[in-house]
């Protein structure tokens, strides 16, 4: 809720069916918001472009506030370079062609990766501050994306905010993708199988629990709209704010894989690979975010439990 107890804006989740989409679209059903699930047939791009046109316009409407959440987004630190320029072509063609449509104030909030945009930058803890230094296709393609998400804000008056998330782990990952460290060391045990480590053990990680990370995306929302606090009207229309969506607290891949299995109580099958993509990873990504700190003013999720609660999700699941 806000400040007022009124519900808030009409909220769109983009990528309503995938990780931090799917908590989002929970967490703002829980709080009381109107919010809607934008149905999007992805592997027809044409489709896939007048479904988005229709849902942005259905919800950015001439006469209330609105809100949308792009959580939606392909590939993985490994993914070749034709996939993301898809990916472009299709945000691209949905943000021309909403540009000019008649609408309230309102608020996006697009999805990025602090891991992939500071893969190679140095001297961490980074912040909003650091220059981004992507290693590999995935991380420049977040950055033109976020490009493409300032020029329309620009254009349209409307207000952008920018989550650069850390590592998200929690129940409800998408399992085939080949990322996530916790869900994908759990999976491993549960069918019997090896995990392949393809980075040295200290590679160091900020892990964010999927839960937390809804929670600070709305309340982003309600700072930048001006919602809960009663001296601001909150962002200037036309403005983007970039915050760094972490818990300020990291691990290295060898306490994971002990988180781990304490949460089995027993021992993990975990072995040393080969990956191309190696060669793309940051080896100390810890960040501390200075936009926004009330956003990070909470109780984070105890990350031993977070794990607990994550191989919990998996066993059931299986179950």
């Amino acid at each position: 809720m806000t400040a007022t107890d009124e519900p808030g804006p009409a909220t769109l989740v983009v990528g309503a069916g995938g990780f931090l989409g799917g908590a989002v679209r929970r967490t703002a059903a829980g709080r009381g918001s109107d919010v809607r699930a934008a149905r999007v047939p992805w592997t027809d791009e044409d489709a896939a472009v007048d479904a988005l046109v229709t849902a942005f316009r259905d919800v950015r409407t001439p006469d209330a506030p609105w809100r949308i959440v792009w959580g939606a987004g392909t590939g993985v630190v490994a993914t070749g370079p034709e996939v993301f320029d898809a990916e472009q072509r299709l945000i691209a063609r949905v943000l021309e062609a909403t540009a000019a449509d008649a609408a309230a104030p309102g608020t996006l909030f697009f999805a990025s990766s602090a891991g992939a945009v500071y893969a190679g930058s140095s001297g961490a803890p980074f912040s909003e501050d650091t220059e981004p230094a992507p290693l590999a296709p995935y991380g420049r393609s977040k950055l033109q994306a976020e490009e493409r998400f300032r020029g329309w804000t620009a254009e349209t008056g409307a207000r952008l905010v920018v989550g650069r998330f850390s590592n998200l782990y929690g129940p409800g990952a998408n399992l085939g993708k080949a990322q996530g460290l916790v869900s994908q060391l759990a999976l491993a045990h549960l069918e019997g199988r090896p995990s392949s480590i393809y980075v040295p053990t200290e590679t160091t990680r900020d892990y964010l629990y999927i839960d937390d990370a809804a929670a600070m995306v709305l309340d982003a929302l309600d700072l930048v709209d001006g919602e809960t606090d009663t001296d601001t009207d909150g962002t200037a229309a036309g403005t983007t704010v970039t915050k760094i969506f972490a818990s300020g607290r990291s691990a290295t891949i060898a306490e994971v894989v002990a988180a781990v299995e304490d949460a089995f109580g027993e021992r993990l099958d975990v072995r040393d690979g080969a990956d191309p993509s190696a060669t793309f990873q940051g080896l100390d990504l810890r960040f501390a975010s200075h936009v926004l700190p009330t956003v990070d003013d909470r109780a984070f999720t105890d990350f031993g439990r977070g794990v607990r609660d994550t191989v919990d999700a998996l066993r059931a699941a299986r179950a």
